[in-house]
């Protein structure tokens, strides 16, 4: 190329057209190379600026960078622009309509029994009474002894216990709770707990029986207190939990930690009294037992009996779920069966 021939505006001109055309990454690329390439247009035009004169070079090879620059310049724009371009067309290819809904994960819920052991344990709360816990792994002293149920006593075979190591048990009922509470307590008054939990017993697990199940117990002490009190008290907690139209009546019972004792029932949740088969046509239905405090029991507990007295009850939490939902056999509540847990 003759250097007096070079005409630097019309190069950058022509270049500009070249890459202004090139529609992909990969045409811009081409012209780059032919006009910035080591054997391009623009470097062969800067090598022939030394052929010309001394005087004239400084000029030309200024004018040629600077041509050069623009031309790079030109480049660079070209290829962010087509990268923005393509980075577009790929996200419009890609969209995700972020309005459809998702998939829910699983959530669960409380258990059956456990929705009921919180209802239970509300309403007694409503009635003046606080939650009292203790261990499911008790002395013999304390599960039996301190309830006035010596060693030989039919009872303690009746409930068939699950003894573990130096003389220790599983619970075969939430009634130690109540001993623990009024030796933490003594001498204050009142007493006022209820104690829900897990007992042990070794039992057939058939539709009705399960050698765990869930208890909740509750203990009254203080100054006069009388049987009155007592069936007030759970005439309240029955028409809370099973309706304002819900009765109760009390029949003679035995149990060794109380005396007198009784036997709950309360007005057939089924057949609200008339009489149907879960009833036994009697319109009634047992819920707990009952009775006041045996004066034994309160002294182990640290209170006089002949300064205080109480009143206790206790029955079974998956007894008042299987009459709440109709459930006909106790072993559901243990099988965690979503077709059968979801329905609660």
């Amino acid at each position: 190329m003759d250097p007096l021939a070079i005409d630097w505006a019309a190069l950058k001109d022509q270049a500009e057209s070249e890459l202004q055309a090139a529609s992909s990454l990969q045409g811009v690329e081409e012209a780059r190379v032919r006009w910035l390439g080591r054997s391009g247009r623009i470097a062969l035009a800067l090598r022939d600026v030394g052929r010309l004169p001394a005087a004239e070079r400084p000029a030309a090879g200024a004018q040629g960078n600077e041509v050069r620059a623009e031309v790079e310049a030109l480049v660079s724009e070209r290829l962010s622009r087509l990268e923005a371009e393509a980075l577009h067309a790929r996200l419009a290819a890609e969209t995700i309509d972020i309005t459809l809904p998702g998939q829910r994960p699983q959530v669960g819920h409380a258990h059956p029994l456990h929705q009921v052991w919180r209802d239970l344990v509300r309403i007694f709360g409503e009635l003046g009474f606080a939650v009292a816990d203790g261990p499911e792994v008790e002395t013999d002293w304390l599960n039996f002894g301190a309830l006035n149920i010596p060693e030989g006593h039919p009872t303690r075979d009746a409930q068939d216990s699950f003894y573990v190591a130096d003389g220790q048990l599983l619970r075969t009922q939430t009634s130690p709770v109540q001993i623990r509470a009024m030796q933490a307590l003594a001498p204050a008054l009142p007493v006022r707990v209820v104690a829900p939990g897990r007992v042990y017993r070794r039992d057939t697990t058939d539709a009705t029986h399960s050698a765990v199940f869930h208890q909740i117990e509750g203990l009254l002490v203080d100054r006069g207190i009388a049987m009155s009190h007592m069936k007030g008290v759970i005439a309240e907690f029955a028409r809370r939990l099973y309706g304002p139209e819900t009765k109760i009546r009390v029949r003679p019972s035995y149990f060794p930690f109380t005396e007198p004792s009784g036997e709950v029932d309360v007005t057939c949740v089924f057949c609200h009294g008339a009489g149907c088969r879960i009833c036994k046509g009697t319109g009634w239905i047992e819920i707990m037992g009952c009775g006041m405090v045996h004066p034994v029991v309160l002294k182990n507990g640290g209170y006089d009996p002949e300064e205080v007295s109480g009143f206790a009850w206790g029955m079974g939490i998956d007894r008042v779920a299987q009459l709440r939902y109709g459930i006909d056999d106790l072993r559901h509540f243990l099988q965690n069966d979503l077709r059968f847990l979801e329905q609660f």
